[in-house]
């Protein structure tokens, strides 16, 4: 069946994978006929992650955290573990206003009421809108391992090469278009001053041995960039 005009190339494999994940977790009682259809938050998510405004917050952003979860999921305790980090990286940029600094507060509610409505169990629930919450920091605490693959699964866009993590930065830039440019310069450059305090930018022993070096050196770069 051929996707409709401006759908993306992805959008039927990323409903299953929803859909996996959602029914490997959901309650036994909630029963197909007790609960909505998995399909229906999948494409609610998906049709917020292909909002028009987004330019690096997109559908495409879903997917490459998606994608190192699965690199990193052996690092979680157990599958249900792997299921709350999977089920947070579709809620953690659900809702993405550029002019807003209560986006990650208000993916994590969004969470909070549509997990259970879809038959989560409401402590898996309450454990996803916690990992949405955590990517305000990106500073998990020593030993949560679902918020250490799931920060350093976001964060690895910094790892890019010189390349893409230049447009990378474009794409933040111009999803902020309305920002003045000597406001963007403060911002952008105490965001970056706070993600080169951490002790450590990737917790997971895969990212601190694979992603650290380059995205240090490409923080660096820009902010060096930001304040000449």
């Amino acid at each position: 069946m051929s996707s409709p005009e401006g759908r993306h190339p992805a959008h039927d494999e990323l409903r299953e994978r929803w859909t996996r994940t959602l029914l490997a977790v959901r309650r036994p009682d909630a029963s197909p006929h007790g609960a909505p259809s998995p399909y229906a938050y999948a494409d609610d998510l998906l049709a917020r992650w292909a909002e028009p405004h987004r330019r690096y917050h997109t559908t495409d952003h879903l997917i490459a955290v998606l994608d190192r979860i699965g690199l990193l999921s052996a690092h979680c305790e157990d599958p249900e573990a792997v299921a709350a980090v999977t089920l947070a990286a579709w809620f953690h940029d659900a809702v993405h206003l550029p002019d807003r600094s209560t986006n990650e507060e208000r993916s994590a509610r969004l969470a909070e009421r549509a997990l259970p409505e879809a038959g989560v169990p409401p402590r898996l629930a309450a454990e996803v809108a916690r990992l949405v919450r955590l990517t305000v920091t990106h500073d998990p605490a020593p030993g949560d391992t679902g918020g250490e693959v799931l920060c350093d699964a976001d964060l690895a866009v910094l790892a890019g090469t010189p390349r893409e993590y230049a447009a990378y930065a474009a794409a933040v830039r111009e999803e902020y278009a309305s920002v003045p440019d000597d406001a963007f310069r403060v911002g952008r450059a105490d965001v970056l001053r706070r993600l080169l305090g951490l002790p450590r930018l990737f917790r997971t022993p895969y990212g601190h041995d694979h992603w650290e070096h380059d995205a240090r050196r490409n923080l660096t770069t820009e902010l060096e960039l930001l304040v000449a």
